[in-house]
C-alpha cells in the first residue's frame, strides 16, 4: 500500500553532471551596504561641518537689565 512517486519529467529528461551555477552579482549588489554606509557617513560629515562653521547672529530683544559688556563673547572677537 505505498503510494507511487509521480513525476512530471520522465528519466530521460534528467541533467547529467554538474549543474550550472548561478552567474556572480554585480558590483554594486556586492557591496550595496558598504556603498551606503560609506554615502550616510559622507552626508552626516558634510552636515556636520555646514553647522558648525556659519555664524549666527543674535536675534530677538535682551532680557532687561542686560549688559552687553559683560559677556565673554565680546573679549573674544
Amino acid at each position: 500500500m505505498s503510494k507511487k512517486n509521480k513525476t512530471t519529467k520522465p528519466k530521460s529528461t534528467y541533467p547529467i553532471g554538474k549543474q550550472q551555477a548561478d552567474k556572480e552579482p554585480d558590483f554594486f549588489q556586492k557591496h550595496k551596504s558598504t556603498i551606503w554606509t560609506i554615502l550616510v557617513l559622507v552626508l552626516l560629515a558634510i552636515f556636520f561641518v555646514i553647522n558648525n562653521t556659519r555664524k549666527i547672529p543674535d536675534q530677538g530683544p535682551y532680557p532687561p537689565n542686560y549688559l552687553k559688556e559683560n559677556t565673554t563673547n565680546e573679549t573674544l572677537e
